[in-house]
């Protein structure tokens, strides 16, 4: 799944996410910064996400995108208080995209990491890496 895709995708899933008060892309928060990311509110607080892309080996912008599907990724729907990083990956497992291999949160990985965020696998073999701002 290209970025801009992803982000309207992401867009969707968050908007339909129990707990939300707003979700939008960045661009339309007025932040001109980064090409593709989300703004989101919850329980009064915004938390903004980046979201950069990597291509499956062989594929060119130049090229349509390749759509596959399989078993998805899934997880609980998100619980109100947990981490930002936490409730993201839920609402995303919680969507059960057929797109969607995996999700990996950066700080579960077994050499840690001093940032949150989480790389997305797809079955396409591309990945979206989210990171809040």
């Amino acid at each position: 799944m290209r970025p801009a895709r992803f982000q309207d995708w992401l867009i969707d899933v968050v908007k339909n996410t129990p707990g939300v008060d707003r979700v939008q892309s960045l661009a339309d928060a007025g932040d001109g910064k980064q090409p593709f990311g989300i703004a989101l509110t919850r329980g009064g607080k915004e938390e903004r996400w980046q979201i950069t892309h990597q291509l499956a080996d062989g594929e060119k912008h130049e090229h349509e995108e390749s759509v596959v599907k399989d078993t998805p990724f899934t997880a609980p729907v998100p619980e109100a208080g947990v981490a930002a990083d936490v409730w993201l990956v839920g609402a995303i497992g919680a969507s059960e995209s057929p797109e969607i291999a995996r999700v990996e949160r950066w700080q579960e990985r077994p050499e840690g990491a001093s940032q949150s965020g989480f790389t997305v696998f797809f079955h396409a073999g591309s990945r979206a890496f989210v990171r809040p701002l």
